[in-house]
């Protein structure tokens, strides 16, 4: 059923938000102010409209960049002037903050795009006809739209589309249709970085013809589900003075400027803090360059990425690192363990780090700083130091997944 809607604001998730008649309805890839033909979402999604043609455009709309915008799911803004959107992500931080009764300063939006995503997941499917098809997901669809470009990738990743139809071809062959290969991919010093997922056992001949992909798109490694299949050189990144090599499937910042940019503003906050704690370290963005400055202890559950930290913490310049794994959720560390400590930084995933939080807002630790992907387990989990007794000063947010609602957050709380 087609209805003619007026777009009240663009809410928090991307989408044009529409009041009609006390019922709110969402509508993707539209702006406040705009009057809009919509058609209703087949499936369970009764709040929820498809655009057919925007009749009164809003004087901030602009031409996207990308042709596979509003097909693939992958960006959710590219239509909205520059202004406007860094105005609408700052002000997600805000209104959030707001909600959970935090008063502080929000500074203005950091743009931490840079050159672009270093690492993407791509999906491969054989569709009807026998035509194989990699892209992304379609927005809120399992089909996979194919794509040939993608123009929010690092260069570094120029070859990464050429590499995952490669590697698709030979796997989603023996694959059913119903079940898509997923393909992550990440930039590196040393070349690309391939982690397969959902292809099962790899026989002799499989691992043979990709070892001539590999070799074709300079892939520095291949692993399936974390598995090593084949490497020809380590894949290495650099975070301040030191050489990491990734552990299969590790979590990295998605954009070089992105976690440059984090680090750089932990620094700024730690000050001359000479014994640090880090927190859901990963394989070290804060530790190592932190270590140029203070001893530094750090913790988090994955163990490969602890060896990796470990490894490169051997770089020479770097003051002593101290870590091991750890499960932060169920085994948080307590106020006396906490005591020896000048400064706390934790970055925890997107659930955020309410049991870590709890404890530290009972320690007597002087400064922590929070970095957080998440806004709203960030607000809990500030909420939760300011009721123990620490001051927030001004959050800075960050954005390195420009074209998408997600926003990163900084802050500082000193007792």
């Amino acid at each position: 059923m087609v209805e003619r809607l007026t777009i009240d604001h663009v809410g928090h998730r991307g989408d044009g938000v529409c009041l009609d008649a006390g019922e709110t309805v969402y509508v993707p890839y539209t702006l406040g102010g705009e009057t809009v033909e919509v058609d209703h979402v087949a499936g369970h999604h009764p709040d929820r409209r498809k655009l057919l043609a925007v009749d009164i455009a809003s004087p901030e709309r602009i031409a996207p960049f990308c042709p596979h915008f509003g097909i693939c799911g992958g960006c959710a803004i590219q239509h909205w002037a520059s202004e406007a959107y860094r105005a609408w992500k700052r002000g997600i931080v805000v209104e959030t903050l707001t909600q959970a009764g935090i008063a502080c300063e929000v500074a203005p939006l950091v743009d931490a795009h840079g050159a672009g995503r270093r690492r993407v997941t791509l999906h491969g499917r054989f569709g009807t006809h026998d035509v194989l098809k990699v892209g992304f997901s379609a927005a809120n669809s399992h089909d996979v739209v194919p794509i040939d470009r993608c123009p929010i990738l690092d260069p570094a990743l120029g070859g990464a589309l050429d590499a995952a139809w490669a590697i698709s071809e030979p796997l989603t062959s023996r694959m059913p249709v119903t079940k898509p290969l997923d393909i992550q991919i990440t930039a590196t010093a040393n070349g690309l970085d391939v982690d397969v997922r959902g292809s099962g056992p790899l026989p002799t001949p499989l691992v043979t013809a990709l070892s001539r992909v590999a070799e074709q798109h300079r892939l520095a490694r291949l692993t399936r589900h974390g598995e090593l299949v084949l490497q020809r050189l380590p894949p290495t990144v650099r975070m301040g003075r030191a050489e990491v090599t990734l552990p299969p499937g590790s979590f990295l910042q998605a954009t070089v400027a992105g976690e440059e940019t984090l680090a750089a503003l932990v620094a700024e906050r730690i000050g001359k803090a000479k014994a640090v704690l880090d927190l859901f370290c990963g394989v070290g963005p804060f530790a190592l360059r932190l270590a140029e400055k203070a001893h530094v202890t750090a913790y988090d559950n994955d163990a490969g990425a602890i060896d990796a930290l470990l490894k490169a913490a051997r770089t020479p310049g770097l003051k002593p690192i101290k870590a091991e794994p750890r499960d932060l959720f169920r085994r948080p560390l307590v106020p006396p363990e906490l005591r020896d400590f000048d400064a706390v930084v934790f970055d925890p995933p997107r659930q955020g780090a309410q049991a870590q939080a709890l404890k530290l807002a009972a320690s007597k630790v002087p400064v922590v700083i929070a970095v957080s992907c998440n806004v709203a387990t960030f607000a809990r989990d500030a909420r939760l130091l300011i009721d123990g007794g620490y001051r927030i000063e001004r959050v800075i947010p960050v954005d390195q997944f420009r074209h998408t609602p997600h926003v990163e957050v900084v802050a500082k709380f000193t007792r």
